[in-house]
């Protein structure tokens, strides 16, 4: 009789033990996400792209950038794609413009897959090959930069709405990249040490 009344209770507090728990742990999570993204190139993108992860180590906030930045890109590319297509089958498309776009579709597919590249490493790090991955890390992001930023040069001598469409997405795209790479260049000096493995 004294457990049926008491069990009430203790399920209650073990609530409030989970609840206080959950909330401590949304809280260091929103703590990381703000502090680090204080000083990114793009703060309030960062905040909004990242405010929602469950990063608890500058480690997993660096993966989480880099994660944003891939599905963006990954966007990127899809829509290029399908532009591209669809103005190589039309006549009336100027030339300057299908060029810029093939060039385009290969500059994001290449981003897409450096991203990717660079995605897996910061998931396999380890304390002996710290520093070359984050080299790794650093040059395959800074390359998927410099990919926007050719994209883009492509479309100086092209007008019109779809230099402005293309130009958008692909900016986008470079701040949450740009802001990825200082996530990367936070973990490097962080010295985000890797959990050992059993």
């Amino acid at each position: 009789m004294r457990f049926t009344l008491l069990l009430p209770f203790l399920l209650f507090l073990l609530f409030l033990l989970l609840l206080s728990h959950s909330s401590a742990a949304r809280s260091t999570t929103s703590h990381l996400v703000r502090t680090s993204c204080q000083h990114a190139s793009y703060p309030n993108l960062c905040l909004h792209t990242l405010s929602t992860s469950p990063a608890q180590t500058p480690r997993d906030l660096a993966q989480a950038a880099v994660a944003v930045s891939l599905s963006r890109a990954r966007k990127v590319s899809a829509f290029l794609s399908q532009l591209s297509h669809t103005s190589s089958s039309s006549s009336s498309t100027p030339k300057r413009q299908r060029v810029a776009l093939g060039d385009c579709v290969e500059q994001v597919s290449d981003s897409v897959d450096e991203l990717k590249r660079t995605l897996e490493e910061l998931h396999h790090l380890h304390e002996e090959t710290f520093q070359w991955q984050m080299s790794n890390a650093q040059t395959w992001v800074s390359a998927a930069l410099t990919n926007d930023d050719t994209c883009l040069d492509g479309f100086q001598e092209v007008d019109g709405e779809v230099k402005a469409d293309v130009k958008r997405k692909i900016t986008n795209a470079a701040r949450v990249t740009s802001n990825a790479l200082y996530m990367i260049n936070r973990l490097d000096e962080s010295r985000g040490r890797p959990r050992s493995k059993p």
